[in-house]
């Protein structure tokens, strides 16, 4: 299986259109946005996507409520500050990553295969024992410059982050 992890969007729209054509053309079965999308016409348009989406908020997420009521109508799982599934036989922790003694936590803790995360605007792939941890760095390229997302294959558990 494979699954496309993006965060840090940040309402830019050509950017979520354009991070919505390698998701399609890579045939991810789920997409996973690890925060701060800004706003709900970010995860209407990210919907876009031949996929499942599910989501966390990040720390710039404003109107919760209206955000969660918008993703409903798009299809979009918006499981809160964090939350955690199982896809492709491993088990993934979403938390957008604003406090690093949580990311590591969660990392270390022997719970999870995956702990995708955000915030720093910095893509890495970094293994913390048997756990990937992933940041796929900005969707939006506002800070660095670079847009970035990362594809997850789940049989190899082969990460790689795609400039898009």
């Amino acid at each position: 299986m494979k699954i496309g992890i993006i965060s840090d969007t940040h309402d830019n729209q050509s950017a979520i259109d354009e991070a919505v054509r390698v998701f399609n053309r890579e045939e991810v079965e789920l997409v996973i946005h690890a925060g701060d999308w800004n706003a709900p016409f970010s995860m209407v348009r990210l919907a876009r996507a031949k996929a499942r989406i599910v989501g966390v908020f990040g720390n710039v997420d404003g109107e919760r409520d209206f955000m969660k009521e918008k993703a409903e109508e798009a299809g979009v799982e918006i499981l809160g500050d964090s939350g955690e599934l199982e896809e492709g036989g491993i088990k993934i922790a979403l938390y957008h990553g604003n406090q690093e003694m949580f990311v590591d936590a969660l990392s270390r803790s022997g719970m999870y295969n995956v702990v995708a995360r955000g915030h720093t605007h910095n893509p890495e792939l970094k293994n913390t024992g048997s756990c990937l941890v992933i940041n796929p760095g900005e969707g939006c390229g506002y800070l660095t410059g670079k847009r970035t997302l990362v594809i997850l294959d789940t049989a190899s558990m082969a990460a790689d982050i795609v400039d898009f």
